[in-house]
């Protein structure tokens, strides 16, 4: 069986408020064939995430000029809870619930090309009062940041509220006990999730934009698993990833960050070889339809759960 892709992309995202290298910072890994057609991996550290943007932009182009079919996965929630849109009074009338959210956020986070931004805490704030008037869903912010409408602790999410805790997604990964992914609407503190969620969505949403050819998966494509036929005239498809779901030891020199993306791509890049990849793009165990219009219309899911 022919490979699905022909290079893998994974992103370690950071919410960091500075321009940051090293551990805790944004990395960039790269899976793909060298001028003797052997895969080769290679890791890009950049300060910022409008950097970070521009290179997986430089990146996938000349990949997608040569001819592969590229795979770029982030490690951060590519949706929401169901109903998060609805509780915002967006628009969706035009456009699904998971797009109505891109181009919400898109409009309200913007980064400079020297610095990073810090409006997160602000949004969430603003996100906060059109839901509920007060301090949920989002929550986590140091001091200086909390307001009447985003607290330093968590609300108690009940039965009553508009949004769950977690995504469908989440709750399969915990339920098979094969990680404790946070919730998207933690925004501070360890695994704040929702910080790389909310400054990360917008260049998802960028890049789709600049790539007529390019889907995000599974709200483009449908619960999968994806074929060659359901990528006929697809050069890019972009994913939510879970690198915790494979074990990274650091090599001599290495950043925690930099061995997972370059464990995960690896990871990938042999399922593919197997054809054993195509399978990893399933919305879960067979969820009844219900839930699968919700996870393909605003929640998302990860690959491989």
């Amino acid at each position: 069986m022919a490979r699905l892709f022909d290079a893998y992309i994974m992103v370690d995202w950071s919410a960091a408020s500075k321009p940051a290298t090293g551990a805790n910072s944004i990395w960039i890994g790269l899976m793909a064939k060298d001028a003797r057609l052997k895969f080769h991996f290679t890791a890009v550290n950049p300060p910022t995430r409008l950097n970070a943007r521009d290179i997986i932009r430089d990146l996938t182009e000349k990949l997608v000029k040569r001819g592969d079919r590229v795979l770029i996965g982030f490690d951060f929630p590519l949706g929401f809870p169901a109903g998060t849109a609805a509780a915002l009074s967006l628009d969706t009338g035009a456009m699904p619930p998971w797009s109505a959210m891109y181009a919400h956020l898109s409009s309200k986070m913007k980064d400079k090309p020297d610095n990073n931004s810090k409006a997160r805490f602000a949004v969430a704030a603003s996100m906060n009062y059109a839901i509920s008037k007060g301090p949920f869903p989002f929550w986590g912010a140091p001091k200086n940041e909390q307001v009447n409408t985003l607290a330093g602790t968590k609300t108690p999410f009940t039965d009553d509220r508009p949004v769950a805790e977690h995504r469908m997604t989440e709750q399969a990964l915990r339920d098979a006990k094969a990680g404790q992914p946070k919730s998207v609407w933690q925004i501070y503190g360890n695994g704040s999730v929702g910080s790389q969620a909310l400054t990360g969505i917008p260049h998802v949403h960028a890049l789709r934009q600049d790539w007529p050819n390019s889907r995000i998966w599974p709200f483009e494509t449908g619960p999968g698993p994806l074929t060659e036929d359901s990528l006929d005239g697809v050069s890019v498809v972009m994913t939510e990833i879970y690198p915790s779901l494979i074990k990274a030891k650091p090599a001599q020199g290495e950043t925690l960050d930099e061995a997972q993306v370059r464990e995960i791509a690896s990871h990938y890049a042999s399922l593919d070889e197997k054809g054993a990849l195509a399978a990893l793009f399933s919305t879960g165990n067979s969820p009844d339809e219900g839930k699968n219009v919700k996870i393909i219309s605003e929640e998302g899911w990860i690959l491989g759960v």
